[in-house]
């Protein structure tokens, strides 16, 4: 992966959320928008960072530790960008370029080499498939945030904190369709790779595990009326159930998904 343009997008990522922070303790519109055009310019070279990772692997980058962390960092800033643009919330420009921060901080540490392409990970499901599921943990992503910032407002601003339940809300219902649409096209994938559509694989289960906490949280948001304190609570189990099946699982477990 270009070098330069790795410096280049975590750089625009450091200074966006400067002045992000800036922005907020000084209520300064004008450091807003300044950080709002770093992060764009951040996500920009990062979109070039990934294309000529992709140039230069033959495959779309989200293969191995280090590739599918690069990515989800993108995917995390472009439902970012999204939110912002159509949003009120801007503050959360502070916790998202830390987020991403974070993720490209860790890649460091990483193995950034490309290997041959395993059999199994030669079909066009894989594209598919991990967009998807890496959208959808964008999306929760923030949704963790944001009931994170619920759970410390709710005392003291019930006003404040009820938008952000709102939001919280409305995040998982973005990202809840893109984790169906992960979880089927996994299975697709699987039979075609493996002859099966599910073999109880750790990274499958726990996958199913997550996506079975999200339907609950939305099927008792809308039947029984939970908000508050329980839905920001289940919401972040249900984020930290994603952490597990994507970094735990490779971690402690072993599986089909080893090489991923």
């Amino acid at each position: 992966m270009n070098s330069a343009l790795f410096n280049l997008a975590l750089s625009g990522y450091i200074l966006a959320g400067i002045f992000y922070l800036i922005g907020q303790v000084f209520k300064s519109r004008k450091s807003g928008t300044t950080a709002v055009f770093l992060l764009s310019a951040g996500f920009l070279f990062h979109t070039l960072c990934l294309l000529t990772r992709w140039q230069e692997a033959g495959h779309f980058p989200v293969i191995g530790l280090y590739e599918t962390l690069v990515f989800s960092a993108w995917c995390v800033v472009l439902v970012y960008l999204i939110l912002e643009k159509i949003s009120e919330f801007k503050f959360l420009g502070v916790p998202v370029s830390l987020s991403a921060i974070l993720i490209l901080g860790y890649t460091s540490i990483l193995d950034k080499s490309m290997k041959p392409l395993m059999p199994a990970l030669k079909s066009n499901w894989i594209t598919i498939h991990v967009i998807s599921y890496f959208m959808g943990y964008a999306g929760l992503l923030i949704a963790f945030i944001v009931s994170l910032i619920y759970l410390s407002a709710r005392q003291r601003d019930a006003a404040f904190a009820k938008k952000m339940d709102g939001l919280s809300y409305r995040m998982v219902s973005f990202a809840f369709p893109f984790l169906t649409i992960g979880l089927t096209t996994g299975a697709v994938w699987a039979k075609n790779a493996w002859g099966r559509y599910w073999s109880w694989d750790p990274k499958e289960t726990w996958a199913l595990i997550t996506w079975l906490i999200y339907a609950a949280y939305l099927h008792l948001r809308l039947t029984k009326d939970w908000q508050g304190k329980k839905a920001a609570i289940l919401n972040i189990i249900g984020f930290l159930c994603v952490l597990f099946t994507f970094l735990g699982v490779n971690y402690l477990m072993k599986g089909l998904h080893s090489y991923l």
